[in-house]
């Protein structure tokens, strides 16, 4: 397996409480790796903890590595921003900007000056769009408020927006969830898609989508991963009691 992210003795604290325990694990290059596990067991504070989001809550404490390609990010002379960058958030809900189609695209190409003339940032936009299976929709009215879009529709906006700043790494925390089932499809679909360019790192509550689209799986309960492996031996011979119960639907 060819590593692109791992996570050495990684523990979470929020104030007291802690939320990670130990975590230790290895995500591998240009494959969907979903994070499933019954609901509070760490499956987002894991998931966030791979691009120092979890930096935004006050109280958060976090102890341990996270590497990205050997790097760890957690490292004082690492720039957040690039971090960012270079593993990019698709949320649970949407978030467009409250700008037009157009400019949700190329905002973070102008930020961090990805193009040198309107003609380029133009291809950029639409070549984003049309990954996130969003051009066609949309072509004539880029200059339109991005919050006329429908939510399914939105989330593909965010997806854009996520691609166009060129990651490395594509996490997902539900970003399905809010999302009525055609779109939901679409979604899939396009995660599928860009498994063969990026790294994809997915939570999920919905086990019939884990095992849609995962290739491998880290299954975590009470803020342990519990067993973490290529997602045919884990869906089809677990190595642990509490994955089989979870599978079975036994709780």
């Amino acid at each position: 397996m060819d590593t692109h992210i791992q996570v050495k003795d990684l523990n979470v604290y929020y104030g007291k409480q802690q939320a990670l325990k130990d975590v230790n694990i290895e995500v591998p290059k240009k494959q969907i790796t979903v994070i499933m596990g019954p609901s509070g067991c760490g499956k987002t504070t894991l998931l966030k903890s791979l691009n120092r989001f979890l930096e935004l809550t006050d109280g958060t404490r976090i102890t341990g590595e996270v590497l990205v390609d050997g790097q760890n990010i957690y490292d004082r002379e690492v720039d957040v921003t690039e971090v960012r960058k270079i593993v990019g958030l698709l949320a649970q809900r949407p978030a467009p900007l409250p700008m037009s189609i157009y400019d949700n695209v190329a905002y973070g190409m102008h930020i961090h000056k990805m193009r040198n003339d309107r003609k380029e940032y133009k291809a950029a936009v639409r070549h984003y769009l049309e990954i996130a299976g969003l051009w066609e929709e949309v072509q004539k009215r880029l200059h339109d408020p991005a919050s006329s879009l429908s939510i399914g529709q939105q989330q593909r906006l965010c997806l854009a927006r996520g691609l166009a700043v060129e990651p490395e790494i594509i996490l997902g925390d539900e970003p399905t969830s809010a999302l009525d089932p055609i779109s939901s499809q679409n979604i899939e679909a396009r995660l599928l898609d860009l498994k063969q360019q990026y790294t994809t790192v997915i939570v999920t509550q919905t086990l019939r989508q884990a095992k849609r689209l995962a290739d491998h799986v880290i299954y975590m309960y009470m803020g342990e991963v519990i067993e973490s492996g290529p997602a045919k031996e884990v869906f089809t011979n677990p190595k642990h009691e509490r994955t089989r119960q979870y599978l079975e639907g036994l709780f």
